[in-house]
């Protein structure tokens, strides 16, 4: 899996810090801070507790807590990718501080894209493109099941997936879906910024790295969706682009 590669590059030699669950985000500090996104639609529908060791998992140590990625538990999945998140190394000289919504217009343009999951550049990017598909979870109007995947992804020409596929376990699905010659993408904060995604397909992570942790956690902590997170980066690894083995 997926998840299990990543893991396997990981540093261990740190500590748990601080943890943070807010409605839309998680934070992790352990030698970094890592972010993932809490899907709170979806974790409503799951059965309590969310959360098992609720209140201990500070003192867990590091490779416990990113193993919390497998959890079918959407909350203890989000904190193991925020653990994930914490512990790469991130090979900056390695990306360009390029959003994925302009990247999606640049490789989209006039061609068939698929987007797994609702973001706020929708529109902006439709009005570029020969035609767009929004497969979402909990769709809104205009946009697709996902059970549509199976018949929208194989006709897309670019495909932006969202890095909560890794925490729902869906990623392995959906890159599976993509036509050989599409454009492949994973974006938002869940998505960790390293090169083994490329082995599985991908061309393009568009990810974060937190700059300013005190303000990216307090953030966390008190609500702010992905648009107010103060104190990170945005940042977009290509594949072909000079890598650095973490």
């Amino acid at each position: 899996m997926i998840i299990d590669d990543i893991i396997s590059i990981l540093n261990f030699n740190t500590t748990v810090k601080d943890i943070r669950q807010g409605f839309f985000h998680t934070g992790v500090l352990t030698r970094n801070c890592g972010l993932a996104a809490t899907l709170p639609r979806d974790v409503l529908r799951q059965e309590p507790p969310m959360v098992k060791e609720a209140g201990f998992l500070q003192e867990k140590n590091p490779l416990d807590l990113v193993k919390l990625a497998h959890s079918q538990s959407l909350l203890e999945a989000s904190i193991g990718m925020a653990a994930i998140n914490s512990l790469l190394t991130v090979n900056t000289e390695s990306c360009v501080e390029l959003n994925a919504a302009e990247l999606i217009m640049e490789k989209g343009r006039n061609k068939r894209i698929a987007v797994v999951g609702h973001f706020p550049f929708i529109q902006k990017v439709r009005k570029n493109s020969k035609e767009l598909w929004v497969i979402e979870k909990n769709p809104r109007e205009g946009d697709f099941n996902e059970n549509e995947a199976d018949n929208l992804i194989p006709k897309a020409d670019v495909v932006a997936i969202t890095g909560t596929a890794l925490t729902n376990h869906t990623m392995e699905n959906l890159l599976g879906l993509c036509n050989p010659g599409a454009y492949v993408i994973v974006l938002g904060d869940t998505a960790p910024l390293t090169p083994i995604l490329f082995d599985y397909g991908l061309n393009a992570i568009s990810g974060t790295i937190v700059i300013n942790t005190e303000q990216a956690l307090r953030c966390v902590s008190e609500g702010a969706n992905f648009r107010q997170i103060k104190g990170i980066k945005k940042l977009t690894m290509i594949k072909g682009q000079k890598q650095m083995t973490p």
